[in-house]
């Protein structure tokens, strides 16, 4: 039921559908006796549409996703494994054409690969199913490993899972295959924006990682004022961040994740 509703509530709560929606209801009701409010509501919607897609509001929203966590430390010494999570890989384009597409997020994969290449004892695992609401056979995971064997990594070193349709089931399906034994450090490789609820959801599920976040959208804090000339980059943005917002605060209240917001480990870790 949490997936179903992420995939048809979540979808349309996103300003950009939210507030199209609302901009279509009041055309509608202009050629009714709701006129006046069909007006409203349409001048609302545009409104809205242009502070979403032209003020800083998205850079607001994301940088203290971004920097919820610092630069992984490599001073630590070698990890023993590598996990990136998927949403970079368009599944379907990808079967329809016979090979990888990437349409989003390529530094995840770009990352994941250069350290592999840093680490060459570090086991690399690819996490990502399907996200789409009415399942097929296109899966990421069936992709991912040509990526990263034309990028150089050895087939014996990659652990493709497949199954998980979100950020809770890249953890649990993660661990299941992966059996983390005490004492091994795990990176983890995802999205700046999207670490603090992809930590949260490790650490419940009982799998300790070393956040590696990757794919920034935002630069430094002297950024997050910036206007926006080009409205479909700030909406996506702006997207983007009450996607992520909505997703920490839906896995908080439904106890998936033990804080709105997690944050580095108090501890070291284990």
């Amino acid at each position: 039921m949490f997936f179903v509703l992420s995939k048809t509530l979540g979808v349309l709560m996103l300003p950009t559908n939210f507030l199209i929606g609302i901009g279509f209801v009041g055309a509608i009701l202009m050629f009714t006796r709701f006129a006046s409010l069909g007006r409203k509501l349409v001048i609302a919607a545009v409104l809205l549409l242009v502070i979403c897609g032209l003020s800083p509001l998205g850079n607001l929203l994301l940088y203290p996703l971004e920097q919820r966590f610092p630069p992984w430390d490599a001073s630590r010494g070698a990890p023993d494994g590598i996990i990136v999570l998927g949403a970079s890989i368009e599944a379907d384009l990808s079967t329809a054409h016979g090979t990888p597409v990437v349409r989003s997020s390529p530094d995840r994969l770009i990352a994941a690969a250069a350290l592999a290449h840093r680490y060459p004892n570090a086991r690399v695992a690819f996490s990502g199913g399907s996200a789409n609401l009415i399942s097929n056979d296109a899966r990421e995971a069936d992709f991912a490993g040509a990526i990263f064997e034309s990028l150089g990594i050895d087939k014996s070193r990659l652990v493709m899972e497949r199954a998980s349709r979100n950020t809770q089931e890249n953890a649990e399906f993660s661990k299941a295959l992966l059996a983390p034994k005490d004492g091994e450090r795990w990176l983890l490789v995802t999205s700046a924006f999207h670490m603090p609820r992809s930590v949260g959801l490790f650490r419940k599920a009982g799998f300790a990682v070393e956040p590696y976040p990757v794919d920034w959208r935002v630069g430094g804090r002297g950024d997050i004022f910036n206007f926006t000339n080009v409205a479909i980059d700030g909406l996506g943005r702006t997207d983007l961040a009450v996607r992520e917002w909505m997703g920490l605060i839906a896995y908080r209240a439904t106890g998936k994740i033990d804080e709105v917001l997690p944050g580095p480990s108090k501890g070291p870790s284990k």
